[in-house]
């Protein structure tokens, strides 16, 4: 079965303060996200489809409609803010919300992160050559080379094993260079991180099985964080426990590609500096869809 690409575009972007999922930074209009569908359909991707809040379905469709017709197949699924909370419960739970849409392999990708075209092409051979029930996988990137000179990010911080797979993943928070250092500011240790250490940047690789384990974890996340409205469900945690459980392996993948992203406000000069510089270098062309 040819491999769909999961796009999580249902955030709030509170730290960012506007919707950056659709905000235009590549030299013809283009939001991040084109960078993204353009290089996965260039790696063999046949299908997108957007998780988004349901309000923002016009505005998603009057951008990606009429670039995308007849290049793949697009589709929605919603996730909602549940009642008594500011925001949805999280990545893991958005993944959730394309159980009944998506019933083959696919990958999970940010809306505003830029992963680049080895990234995609490295999760298409996975996908459609070793994924199983029991075997996913997470492109790894180095820790240096995703952080934000503007604030702090969080990252799923990996520990890989000898044979190249997942052992354990963390979410750090508050995470930045300080004097040549990387410092985290959360209630975990080590406070300190490697500069090469391999993170999550949300971009994974999933058999449909993942769904089944995923809610019957989230079911009891849930009911312990009723009363908790800042809780979220991320995937690391998810990742995590398979591994903890011993349900499967999550076999790592490096890639060569640069990530970059919009955290800040102040990021996205610096993004569209990126992104005109690979245009001026020949990676894309000045124009995505034309």
């Amino acid at each position: 079965m040819q491999p769909t690409l999961l796009i999580l575009a249902a955030g709030m972007a509170s730290r960012y303060g506007s919707m950056k999922q659709i905000q235009s930074f590549g030299p013809g209009g283009e939001t991040i996200m084109d960078y993204s569908i353009y290089d996965a359909i260039r790696a063999g991707y046949k299908k997108v489809v957007f998780i988004i809040r349901k309000e923002f379905k016009q505005d998603f469709a009057a951008i990606f409609e009429p670039r995308l017709e007849g290049k793949v197949e697009i589709d929605y699924v919603y996730q909602e803010v549940a009642e008594g909370r500011t925001k949805p419960w999280g990545t893991a739970q958005a993944i959730l919300c394309g159980k009944d849409t998506i019933k083959e392999p696919f990958a999970v990708i940010n809306a505003d992160d830029f992963y680049g075209r080895d990234a995609f092409e490295k999760s298409y051979k996975f996908l459609t050559t070793d994924v199983k029930p029991d075997v996913y996988s997470i492109i790894g990137y180095e820790l240096l080379k995703t952080l934000s000179d503007n604030g702090t990010v969080n990252r799923g911080v990996c520990q890989v094993d000898a044979e190249g797979n997942l052992s354990a993943i963390a979410e750090r928070l508050n995470i930045q260079q300080q004097d040549g250092k990387i410092l985290t500011d959360d209630n975990q240790e080590p406070k300190e991180l490697a500069l090469d250490s391999k993170v999550s940047m949300n971009f994974w690789c999933f058999d449909p099985a993942v769904f089944t384990y995923t809610e019957n974890m989230f079911r009891e996340f849930e009911a312990a964080n009723r009363t908790n409205p800042k809780a979220e469900f991320f995937i690391p945690l998810v990742a995590d426990q398979f591994i903890k459980d011993k349900a499967g392996v999550i076999r790592v993948i490096p890639t060569s590609s640069k990530w970059f992203g919009v955290t800040y406000k102040e990021d996205a000069p610096e993004v569209k500096a990126a992104l005109e510089a690979l245009v001026a270098a020949g990676e894309y062309p000045p124009a995505l869809w034309k």
